[in-house]
């Protein structure tokens, strides 16, 4: 399973990446920009996305937002201030949890997500 995290932290998105494997992902892309997210997802579709708002260039709700345009993608927005979602359009489908977060935390975020992608994508 292949996941994308978006995320210019490199300390979060090591441990997101840690996260992600012990919960089974094998394969992974960082990027730390709205512009490299995109390119990242069209080289090869993520199963999981996961993402910060504020990068180093862009945000990380509008690169999944252009992201999951045509296609649902079960995503975990790991946001400071986690009512910023809401506030940026973040997609319907996506859990969103706050910074700092625990690793239970992180995996039922991971498990709503699928979740809400598979009935959101039954819908369409």
């Amino acid at each position: 399973m292949h996941a994308l995290i978006i995320e210019d932290s490199i300390l979060i998105s090591m441990m997101v990446e840690d996260h992600l494997g012990e919960l089974g992902y094998t394969s992974f892309a960082v990027a730390d920009n709205q512009a490299d997210a995109i390119a990242m997802a069209l080289e090869q579709r993520p199963d999981l996305i996961t993402a910060d708002d504020g990068l180093v260039e862009g945000s990380g709700i509008a690169a999944v937002s252009e992201i999951c345009a045509e296609e649902i993608i079960p995503t975990v927005f790991i946001l400071g201030d986690p009512q910023k979602a809401q506030e940026s359009g973040a997609p319907d489908h996506a859990c969103v949890i706050a910074k700092p977060f625990l690793f239970d935390t992180f995996r039922d975020a991971v498990s709503n997500a699928i979740e809400k992608a598979a009935l959101a994508r039954a819908r369409d």
